[in-house]
């Protein structure tokens, strides 16, 4: 909109969703924040000597409530740059001890004025905004006395922690259109809880989506969060996160009416295919050869087949001289278990491989370990060519006869994909570069060690 004769008018025939919006210049320069409630027809008034200090709200007392709100910040910011002034010519001791009794000052006044504001805004958006904004930290006066400091920083981890959402009203879908609900969230998760790991992710996911009313605007919104940040996560092990997600609100129908049917039918075929390879998961059975019998399969026919008919009748036709042959995943004994799927003409495989020969030969010295490489191709020639050059003195397996189906079994979309095993041959780590492997199982070894 254009300022004619220093007004601005904004007209429509639909309302806005309530909450909080913000003027911005041509410039796209921010300018105010306003509240839009019920009354929309909102008139405010200012001057440009200082357009945010002066803006005055007719018709609106929330509005007015606001900006005053606004004007309190804006003085306390002011006087404190007046008091940094003050600090020139003084020692930095000097200056400093000014600057913190000040602030402590500073500090019991705002706290006192937060108070005051939210208990007379109770009831109203005003009121669950600034909830939302203000954020809950333990007063030294209640602090207990504690023997000492990691018990009084575990204290005040603690209480934040469990009093951080107090107040907010999760039911006010006019939140959604705030500039705090978003970082909020963000700070809860990845600086309280993500440190303790998926299961505590899942734990407080579930109670604050149970704060929110069902299917409502509110539920959606931190549905869709916790679906976008955990779907493909970086860290091992949070994918169950998603899995739970999933199992829990989309195939029961409690995430309705936020995808549709064909993007539903997606989302449970990815969490389905995740969910036999979460950490803890046992390792789905694979039933594989080896070079010494892959010679003679491979004189049977079936690198050269061409269509899934021609597979089925050759495995059928040489059923009986096969099934002797396989060697399960299961059968492999060994207290630590590292499963590698690749590729020959793999570039990163190409890499990864022989330094995978280096930390196997180091680890052997160590600890009761085998490495299980599997070849995701059928090109038997090429695979003991490269395995012969490379020295890869692994269990060097592969499936010439189309029997596991491992690229959906272990969703191998990429290669080289690895899995860390226990002697049981549960799933203990997976998706890491190999030069990890040696920390992983460290960390595996300490865990077994404090249980």
């Amino acid at each position: 909109k254009k300022v004619s004769k220093g007004n601005i008018v904004f007209k429509g025939k639909m309302d806005l969703d309530k909450g909080i919006y913000f003027l911005v210049n041509q410039q796209k320069a921010h300018m105010f924040d306003f509240i839009l409630n019920e009354n929309t027809k909102l008139n405010f008034t200012s001057d440009m000597a200082d357009l945010q200090y002066n803006l005055k709200s007719i018709g609106s007392k929330e509005n007015e409530d606001f900006f005053a709100y606004t004007r309190f910040y804006m003085d306390k910011n002011k006087a404190f740059a007046e008091l940094r002034n003050k600090t020139k010519g003084m020692s930095k001791e000097d200056s400093t001890k000014f600057i913190n009794e000040k602030v402590k000052v500073f500090s019991d006044e705002v706290a006192k004025f937060e108070k005051d504001v939210v208990a007379a805004q109770k009831g109203k958006f005003f009121g669950d905004w600034l909830n939302l904004k203000s954020e809950k930290e333990v007063k030294d006066a209640d602090m207990p006395r504690l023997k000492n400091a990691t018990d009084s920083a575990f204290y005040r981890f603690n209480y934040y922690k469990n009093h951080y959402w107090d107040g907010i009203n999760f039911a006010d879908d006019r939140l959604l259109r705030t500039q705090f609900l978003e970082t909020r969230i963000n700070k809860y998760f990845d600086q309280l809880i993500q440190q303790l790991g998926p299961d505590s992710v899942i734990v407080e996911m579930d109670k604050l989506l149970t704060m929110c009313p069902p299917q409502s605007e509110m539920f959606k919104y931190v549905f869709v969060y916790f679906m976008v940040n955990y779907e493909n996560h970086k860290l091992m092990g949070f994918d169950k996160v998603f899995v739970h997600l999933v199992d829990n609100y989309v195939k029961t129908k409690k995430a309705n009416g936020i995808y549709d049917e064909k993007t539903v039918e997606k989302i449970i075929e990815k969490s389905d295919k995740i969910k036999p390879l979460l950490i803890g998961s046992m390792a789905p059975e694979l039933m594989l050869i080896d070079t010494i019998n892959g010679k003679i399969v491979n004189k049977m026919g079936f690198d050269t087949a061409q269509t899934s008919e021609s597979v089925t009748k050759l495995y059928y036709a040489n059923m009986q001289k096969i099934t002797p042959m396989y060697k399960p995943l299961s059968s492999i004994k060994a207290k630590y278990t590292v499963l590698i799927f690749w590729d020959v003409e793999c570039g990163h495989c190409q890499t990864e491989m022989p330094k995978l020969v280096e930390v196997y030969h180091e680890l052997k010295k160590k600890t009761d370990i085998q490495v299980v490489a599997v070849y995701t191709l059928q090109e038997f020639e090429k695979w003991r060519k490269y395995i012969i050059s490379k020295k890869l003195d692994f269990i060097n397996l592969y499936d010439p006869v189309y029997i596991n189906n491992m690229k959906t079994k272990y969703d191998i979309f990429s290669t080289p994909k690895v899995f860390i095993l226990d002697e049981k041959k549960a799933i203990i780590a997976k998706h890491m570069p190999v030069d990890k492997i040696p920390e992983l199982i460290e960390i595996h070894e300490k865990k077994l060690k404090t249980n």
